[in-house]
């Protein structure tokens, strides 16, 4: 699942800078600097959606691939036990249907019509998924065919291993669903009290502060509470509460997402893509809603 560029993304790029563009726009020309940050950021994301979109796609694809996998064991099974040899096997059900996982199923075939020994084909059709499930079952195959056992009860005995591991994915993605569906509310939570902290809170205690008595309250630095200034620890340091709660806001956004992929698919790399949609919508709705950080 390496990165390779598709002519695809250059559609992303050029939206992304359209709303560069009208950014500046209206940042320069108009004046309007409170749209700056939150354009930028979803420029960001325009240019970026496709390729994360095609990630999505691949994952959904390797689960297709597992699926269809289990169809093509099944199938060779039957023809094992009505004879057959194993390549023959093979050539035999390479015309099926099996989806995503079919020119795998193809390019093996052709591959033992080519006179390639099965075993390495096998090891290039399991390699060429790029699927940790199919490498293993494959390894598994080569292994009984290699130590002369029954390669019936083996192609049996891996058949049910893959339909199991699909079943506790299955089972384990539909029980932790209401935690990964907690996850995504506990984090759009969080945003909102932040927000609130910084637009509604902080103001109102700066100016009570302020009312109460501006200069006896400066000389503890309490009147400098505020959203956009932050808090005097020491004379002449101010910390910027602003940068520490967005910064939290995408340090939370970032675990909160790889938990959900760990938790649901058991896969960090999976994680990562919910990190990037919760990390870009915690940027854009903080950047909206303050006109920036």
């Amino acid at each position: 699942m390496g990165f390779e560029f598709k002519n695809k993304y250059v559609i992303g790029i050029v939206l992304a800078l359209a709303i560069l563009a009208f950014d500046f726009y209206l940042y320069f020309v108009q004046g309007a600097k409170r749209w700056l940050l939150a354009l930028i950021i979803l420029a960001i994301a325009a240019a970026q959606a496709q390729i994360w979109w095609d990630f999505y796609q691949e994952l959904q694809r390797q689960k297709e691939k597992e699926l269809k996998f289990l169809e093509f064991v099944r199938n060779l099974v039957g023809n094992v036990r009505s004879g057959v040899s194993l390549p023959r096997g093979v050539l035999n059900i390479a015309s099926e249907d099996y989806g995503s996982l079919s020119p795998h199923v193809k390019k093996l075939s052709r591959q033992i019509e080519w006179g390639i020994p099965l075993h390495k084909a096998f090891v290039i059709f399991a390699n060429d998924t790029e699927n940790v499930v199919i490498k293993r079952a494959i390894a598994i195959i080569i292994e009984a065919d290699e130590s002369g056992g029954a390669i019936v009860d083996i192609l049996d005995s891996v058949a049910t291993s893959v339909l199991n591991i699909k079943k506790m994915k299955e089972e384990r993605k539909s029980s932790v669903f209401s935690q990964v569906l907690q996850g995504y509310i506990v984090f759009f939570v969080f945003i909102g009290i932040m927000l609130i902290l910084q637009l509604w809170l902080f103001p109102k205690l700066e100016g009570s502060l302020q009312v109460g008595g501006g200069e006896e309250y400066d000389e503890y630095g309490l009147g400098n509470l505020g959203a956009g200034i932050g808090g005097v620890f020491k004379e002449g340091e101010k910390v910027d509460l602003d940068f520490i709660f967005f910064s939290l806001t995408l340090i939370q956004g970032f675990f909160a997402g790889i938990m959900v992929g760990k938790f649901s698919e058991g896969s960090v790399k999976q994680g990562l893509f919910h990190s990037v949609i919760l990390m870009t919508l915690a940027a854009l709705i903080i950047t909206t809603a303050k006109g920036g950080i």
